[in-house]
């Protein structure tokens, strides 16, 4: 392909996002969408899963990253974190899938002084805690709706979190956490209500 920047490289890599623009691809689909040789497309598309430009949706095609979408998310989804924190008086989180962890991309903290705080931008693992069985799309807890935890990445902390749709795939985790003491070790018949109604806030504020 020719060169748009004089820079081959970074106009191969805009080709892969402009692609995935689309909605998500297999490597194959990737290939034949930018015209790229087939090892150039996947290092480029690896590549930009290191830095967030570039995920994977639930089938493990390449789709546009949490980098891309985090800015647009973070702004139609602060008024329901604020509604799920007033609801619960507990500490509310939004996360979103960096490969085989989770980015929280958004975080109000409880106005108790004994809460959770997971600040914004903090990398956790996907197995274990109520959000990693969202964002990856543990069947029972999509079917269900919801997702809970208690101690399982923390001790004394449990968590409900439900997962926010946009075009059909899972493309976000809201969070409510707090210690058990408060929360209990049921968290999901206090919280759960709340945890789905914002939620469904947030992709009814999607563009």
């Amino acid at each position: 392909m020719d060169s748009v920047s004089g820079i081959g490289v970074l106009d191969k890599a805009v080709t892969v996002l402009d692609a995935l623009e689309a909605g998500p691809l297999t490597l194959g689909e990737l290939v034949d969408a930018t015209g790229l040789p087939r090892a150039t497309a996947y290092r480029l598309a690896a590549a930009l899963e290191v830095h967030a430009f570039v995920g994977r949706d639930g089938d493990g095609r390449f789709q546009l990253g949490p980098r891309l979408a985090q800015p647009a998310l973070q702004v139609v989804a602060r008024p329901a974190l604020e509604m799920l924190r007033d609801a619960t008086g507990e500490s509310v989180q939004l996360y979103v899938r960096r490969g085989d962890r989770r980015l929280c991309i958004d975080a109000l903290e409880s106005p108790h002084g004994l809460r959770t705080i997971v600040p914004v931008g903090a990398l956790l693992p996907l197995d274990v805690g109520s959000a990693g069985k969202v964002l990856r799309e543990d069947r029972a807890t999509l079917k269900r709706g919801w997702a809970e935890s208690v101690e399982e990445r923390q001790k004394g902390v449990a968590s409900v979190s439900s997962p926010v749709y946009e075009d059909g795939r899972v493309a976000a985790a809201v969070s409510v956490s707090g210690p058990v003491e408060r929360t209990t070790r049921a968290p999901g018949r206090r919280y759960a209500k709340a945890v789905l109604d914002a939620a469904r806030a947030i992709e009814a504020a999607t563009p």
